[in-house]
């Protein structure tokens, strides 16, 4: 068509999505890639499988969409109603499509499964439909354009979405779309969402192209900017601009450009500096260990780890004495220096890293203050401990400093 398709609609359809039994992270996939082709989702919606309610909500997103994107309701079974609704709404017939019956077929002769007479609704779409093959699994996805909308509609299941997607959904949609946005994301660590705002206040304010975004999860602050070609000047070298004027502002508080967790950015730089890693942990019970073996490749500097949850523990695994811990208790600064110390000399590790303090909750026997936390650390340059007090429940402490250890390795580096 010759008309510029700009708003997205993911409609998603499921009661179990209502019902909160599962996320809905295929909406939050579809979100993040239509943004490279040029096009925005402008609205999220979700009904559950009921035929007039689906229709309802159709009704409402082609009011106000270009694209719908439908998810889920593709399955074999009577509560999977999505074609036939959305057939009935525009008034046309269903129509048996006999390669993807083909494909059906074969896929139950394959897996040696048993295929029973409901599978074949699968192979049924609306009239003048585009069918988009599934090689992840049975039910065919497909593309129908009328009255000047297209709806896609696509499985649920996360596997066949991604990879359909992926495929068939992004090429299609990018012969018809604006000039692509072009996004990059800075990841702040160190600062809070804040002050980060606070920071690049005059930035966002005066910025059209590019925009400004930012958004916090666990301790880290997400930047997205994003552009599009304004005459000669090209996406790029608009972000390129941009990025430097907020490099300027937050400085080494910036981890990455290139939206990664900082588990990612702390393996590659023990990589390219040949260091080696260990770390003993008490209140976080290992989690910094699977933050960092998270990573591929994690076993070129990972040399391995212990968790010493009770006093013995640190006594028998890494040498902490009775004394220290009588005197000092096992959250003190001389402690966490004594694990490190600990784990550094055991281990022969290049760097090192102790973890402990009080999680929480707080109990009615104990004046523990919670969220009280030391993190010691060892390079080849330096040895020392920091103290931290951080906020929320048990989790949040617990992912908070996981999060401090892994930036303090980082800038110490």
């Amino acid at each position: 068509e010759d008309r510029v398709l700009k708003k997205v609609e993911v409609l998603s359809i499921g009661t179990e999505l209502l019902m909160g039994q599962i996320a809905n992270t295929n909406a939050q996939y579809i979100s993040k890639r239509m943004p490279e082709i040029g096009m925005g989702v402008f609205y999220h919606s979700v009904v559950g499988d009921n035929p007039e309610r689906l229709k309802d909500a159709l009704s409402i997103s082609l009011s106000r969409s270009d694209v719908v994107i439908t998810t889920g309701g593709l399955g074999p079974t009577q509560d999977d109603l999505t074609k036939e609704t959305i057939a009935d709404y525009f008034g046309l017939k269903m129509v048996l499509d006999k390669k993807s019956e083909e494909a059906i077929r074969e896929y139950f002769k394959k897996t040696g499964k048993t295929m029973s007479g409901n599978n074949l609704r699968q192979a049924y779409f609306p009239e003048n439909s585009v069918i988009l093959e599934n090689d992840w699994g049975t039910a065919p996805a497909c593309l129908l354009m009328h009255s000047g909308k297209i709806v896609i509609m696509l499985p649920g299941p996360p596997r066949e979405l991604i990879p359909i997607f992926d495929k068939y959904v992004l090429p299609a949609l990018q012969n018809i779309s604006e000039k692509p946005l072009k996004s990059r994301f800075l990841r702040v660590i160190g600062v809070g969402e804040s002050l980060v705002e606070e920071k690049l206040f005059d930035l966002v304010d005066n910025q059209t192209n590019p925009t400004i975004a930012t958004y916090a999860k666990d301790g880290i602050v997400s930047i997205r900017i994003t552009a599009h070609q304004e005459d000669a000047i090209t996406a790029d070298s608009l972000l390129d601009e941009i990025q430097e004027k907020i490099v300027d502002i937050l400085g080494e508080n910036i981890y990455s450009d290139c939206d990664e967790e900082i588990e990612s950015t702390v393996v590659e730089l023990l990589k390219n500096n040949n260091l080696m890693f260990s770390c003993v942990e008490s209140c976080t019970g290992g989690l910094l260990a699977e933050k960092i073996t998270s990573v591929p490749g994690a076993s070129k500097v990972f040399t391995g780890g212990c968790v010493t949850y009770t006093n013995q523990a640190k006594i028998n695994f890494v040498n902490v004495s009775q004394e220290t811990l009588s005197m000092y208790s096992a959250v003190s600064k001389q402690t966490a220096m004594e694990m490190v110390e600990g784990i550094q000399s055991i281990s022969g590790a290049d760097v090192a890293v102790s973890i402990t303090g009080y999680a929480g909750p707080k109990s009615e026997e104990s004046d523990e203050p919670v969220g009280l936390v030391y993190i010691g650390i060892i390079t080849p340059k330096k040895k020392d401990v920091f103290e931290y007090h951080f906020n929320g429940n048990r989790d949040r402490i617990r992912t908070l400093t996981v999060v401090k250890a892994l930036d303090l390795i980082r800038r110490n580096i």
